[in-house]
């Protein structure tokens, strides 16, 4: 939401004001605009692989919604751990094994659905109590596997928002490209009369205004806005990490699931008698 805000507020400013005092059909230029967006996009195309390609597309829901997850959600999170983390405490880590292979039908997980229907999320946490169960104990070298998939799933995202950044440092460029064209044409017909001169010569403009607007008013607000976004949403599996490694190295639920708290940033971080309170009121995990 606060995009199109943003956006609005652009478009605006630029748009508006200057249609106040001239006449914006001047800056209609179909033929500059096709040459950089086009000959930009195709840059684009070329630079990235498809899932670059795919993830920027999809980036756009992001960019609507924002960030993924709320302070609710750590909440309903830290209920997770603790029901996950106390279940293995009271019954041993091979309790979890049923929840762990099939969490879209656990009972233990399906007290908190918005976890449960995060899939990144559920498989990044049964990934590791599976190796739990299987006899993994070396909470170091766990974590270190945790750091590197955790790293890989930033670089992940960060090609997606890098991709919109690069694509917005080409714009002017391409708008100086655009303008160069249009500098021939004019040239080209130098012996046409002053207004006919003008015209050319301010389309020729509109190219060099077009691509300097979408890169720094449009394409690297985008890369900018998703760059937050995704490191926003990092907290949600660092989270998961921080209480994996309390519970790896044998302290209480409670214990861990503060590990895990400490870890969230302060708008997100419910505080220490917000979360007691929650975790007296959930059910007894089984």
């Amino acid at each position: 939401m606060l995009f199109i805000v943003g956006l609005v507020i652009v478009i605006g400013s630029v748009f508006g004001t200057y249609g106040l005092f001239y006449p914006l059909g001047v800056l209609w230029q179909p033929v500059e605009f096709v040459i950089i967006l086009g000959g930009g996009l195709g840059a684009f195309v070329i630079a990235n692989p498809k899932p670059v390609l795919v993830g920027c597309g999809k980036a756009f829901g992001t960019l609507l919604k924002g960030p993924q997850y709320s302070k609710e959600s750590y909440m309903e999170l830290l209920g997770v751990l603790y029901s996950t983390f106390k279940l293995a405490k009271s019954k041993g880590d091979l309790a979890l094994e049923s929840h762990v292979e099939n969490p879209s039908e656990s009972s233990l997980f399906g007290n908190f659905p918005k976890f449960q229907s995060d899939h990144h999320a559920v498989d990044f946490f049964c990934d590791y109590l599976r190796l739990l169960t299987l006899g993994a104990s070396n909470p170091h070298e766990l974590e270190a596997v945790m750091d590197e998939e955790l790293e890989v799933h930033h670089n992940e995202l960060h090609a997606i928002s890098g991709a919109y950044q690069v694509f917005g440092d080409s714009v002017p460029a391409l708008g100086i490209v655009a303008a160069v064209l249009g500098v021939i044409v004019t040239m080209s017909s130098i012996t046409e009369p002053p207004e006919v001169l003008g015209g050319l010569i301010a389309a020729a403009l509109v190219g060099t205004f077009f691509g300097i607007f979408m890169a720094y008013g449009v394409l690297a607000p985008i890369a900018g806005s998703l760059g937050a976004i995704y490191a926003a949403d990092s907290h949600y599996l660092a989270c998961i990490k921080s209480g994996l490694m309390g519970h790896m190295q044998g302290y209480a639920p409670q214990v861990s699931v503060e590990f895990a708290r400490k870890t969230l940033p302060g708008p997100l971080r419910p505080s220490f008698k917000e979360v007691e309170d929650m975790l007296n009121e959930l059910p007894a995990p089984s």
